[in-house]
């Protein structure tokens, strides 16, 4: 027993921002590329936050980055896990199969592969293939859950569907209780929850690019998100992880000195273009193309900056995991109000200001 009484206790304590420079990530995809294929066909090398400890090991606290490899002609063994995917295309090109749901991947396309559905990687080009992975494995494994099995194919095996009778949902009570919204359902609910399609999807960047700004004055959006339909209003790519594009044009009004905003999701850029630095906590950290930036731990302040020649960016984030939770706090103006995002009325005017650089 732990006696907690009286004690309101504040469990913020974000890990400190982490850069994986470019040259790192290129060295570590040549050491992935020597040698023979692994007997999973997996060449892979997570990048492990210094404060990560096991079981489950990210780049922040539920979120796990890999640089993954496949040479011309290989493929991975089949699989399924319950933790879902985030891929964002670096060289070359590959087939992403989900359950015989074929996408081609080529650099800066975005594709997801949701949980429990048999995947995987080919490579049928003629140069190597390299991803960056995102996954919430993590988390799964810090609550033992992290399931994965091996399987003979990417196809799923068909599944006999068995008559339930009266002890189906569609029959199950379902009862008013009390005069406030509350009800009482049957178990049916709950072991044969309704389905909402969840398809792999891919994001080409041939198309992406031509939503985002490219030029000052345009009349485009500097940032734009990747939204799965399946997560409705958390907004996400996946029930876990948001993903944006942004580019910023050569030639853009520079950001001004100034505080930042934070949010209890976490951040992490990949820059693919430009260069410039972000200060986290009152941190400053300069980053260029090809860099990885753990941007902004948990509740951590954090502003980006870049220069003259502007810069674009990939961003994941738990954001629709945080939603989902109902544990999204954001505080834009740091003298400002915390707000609860998905519970209360939410951040307006957000854009603008960050468009004009003041």
């Amino acid at each position: 027993m732990v006696d907690a009484s009286g004690a309101v206790r504040n469990g913020v304590v974000p890990w400190a921002p982490v850069k994986i420079e470019g040259e790192r990530i290129d060295a570590e995809i040549e050491r992935l590329s020597q040698g023979p294929t692994p007997p999973d066909g997996r060449r892979v090398a997570l990048l492990v936050h210094p404060e990560a400890t096991g079981p489950g090991l990210g780049l922040a606290p539920g979120v796990q980055v890999a640089v993954e490899v496949l040479l011309p002609g290989e493929a991975t063994a089949p699989v399924r896990q319950n933790a879902s995917l985030v891929q964002i295309g670096l060289r070359g090109e590959g087939v992403v199969d989900v359950a015989g749901v074929a996408h081609v991947q080529r650099r800066w396309d975005v594709a997801t592969v949701p949980a429990m559905r048999p995947y995987v990687f080919r490579n049928e080009s003629s140069q190597p293939w390299v991803r960056l992975s995102y996954s919430n494995s993590p988390l799964l494994a810090a609550l033992g859950v992290h399931y994965v099995e091996r399987l003979a194919s990417v196809v799923p095996p068909e599944r006999e569907v068995v008559d339930g009778g009266d002890y189906v949902r569609e029959k199950s009570p379902d009862v008013p209780i009390g005069t406030e919204g509350a009800r009482l359902r049957g178990y049916e609910h709950l072991v044969d929850i309704e389905v909402v399609d969840n398809p792999p999807l891919l994001w080409p960047w041939s198309e992406v690019e031509q939503h985002l700004s490219s030029r000052p004055g345009d009349g485009k959006r500097p940032i734009m998100a990747y939204y799965n339909p399946a997560t409705g209003r958390r907004s996400g790519a996946t029930q876990s992880f948001f993903v944006t594009a942004m580019t910023v044009p050569p030639g853009s009004p520079r950001k001004e000195a100034g505080p930042g905003h934070r949010h209890t999701s976490v951040a992490i850029n990949y820059h693919f273009r430009g260069r410039g630095s972000s200060v986290v906590d009152g941190r400053e950290i300069s980053w260029k193309a090809g860099d990885l930036l753990l941007s902004a731990p948990g509740w951590s302040e954090h502003a980006h900056f870049w220069g003259d020649e502007g810069f674009g960016a990939f961003t994941v984030q738990d954001h629709p995991l945080q939603i989902a939770m109902e544990s999204l706090v954001w505080q834009e103006e740091l003298d400002g109000p915390v707000l609860a995002l998905g519970s209360e009325a939410g951040q307006t005017g957000y854009l603008g200001p960050r468009q004009s650089g003041t």
